[in-house]
């Protein structure tokens, strides 16, 4: 039987920009299930991407519920929340923030020894594990301009996967790499995904949506309609996935 890792009832977000309300989100009402890879997709401006930031309670929400392993996160402190984030979230953006100061091996440690859950040791090897599996062991010791934009973006997935999170939240983790950076970035989120880890993913794009298990199109802070996909074995469907999504998309006037 499947467990619900995450969800939101009546979910909205409201700002308030020169006295006028601004609602991004408006009673959103979502289910994901453990294990699953659920995809957002939507226009500019839809909420895509404050959904992800309210679900994943870095952002505060104006009202409704977010239960995340059944913890509603509305009612928790900055200090819960922070806790949560480190221990049971991880997190990949468009924008791969990184310390300036530290090598690539010691970014991806630092939320490892900030948990205190393992030892240092365990942390290490772990981070050299994740690093292996995702071919940049060689980057360990060099500065974060010395990597290319994607080693760069699968050390901070090295970083997202560190403490094995429940759910790993992705915003646009493709945005900013050229295609072949794109796939094998995408290729290592399927993996995440296929050892256990739930994703939820915010993309514009087609073919990286294509390795969705289920997508959500959102339209001016509401759900409009969703497809399922089903789990993807192997990437060779990849071309026949994208084209039923572009179809899909037409149909909800992408």
């Amino acid at each position: 039987m499947s467990k619900t890792v995450l969800e939101t009832k009546d979910l909205c977000k409201t700002y308030i920009i020169d006295k006028y309300s601004n609602n991004v989100l408006q009673n959103v009402n979502l289910k994901i299930e453990e294990g699953e890879l659920v995809s957002v997709m939507g226009p500019s401006g839809s909420g895509k991407s404050t959904l992800l930031y309210s679900i994943s309670g870095m952002d505060t929400v104006t009202s409704g519920k977010v239960l995340f392993d059944g913890e509603d996160l509305t009612q928790m402190n900055e200090k819960q929340l922070l806790n949560i984030r480190l221990l049971k979230m991880g997190f990949i953006f468009q924008q791969m923030y990184m310390m300036k100061k530290l090598c690539i091996m010691d970014n991806i440690i630092l939320p490892g020894y900030q948990a205190k859950v393992q030892s240092r040791e365990e942390v290490n090897k772990r981070a050299k594990e994740l690093m292996n599996r995702l071919g940049i062991i060689d980057t360990a010791d060099r500065e974060i301009t010395e990597v290319s934009g994607g080693q760069l973006q699968r050390a901070c997935l090295c970083r997202a996967l560190i403490n094995n999170p429940k759910v790993l939240f992705a915003d646009e983790p493709t945005g900013a790499l050229n295609s072949k950076a794109s796939l094998e970035v995408v290729q290592e989120i399927l993996k995440a995904n296929k050892n256990g880890t739930t994703v939820m993913m915010v993309t514009h794009s087609e073919k990286v949506a294509s390795i969705s298990d289920r997508i959500i199109y959102l339209v001016d802070g509401n759900i409009q309609g969703e497809i399922v996909l089903g789990k993807m074995n192997d990437f060779g469907e990849l071309a026949v996935r994208e084209r039923k999504i572009k179809n899909w998309l037409n149909e909800m006037g992408w």
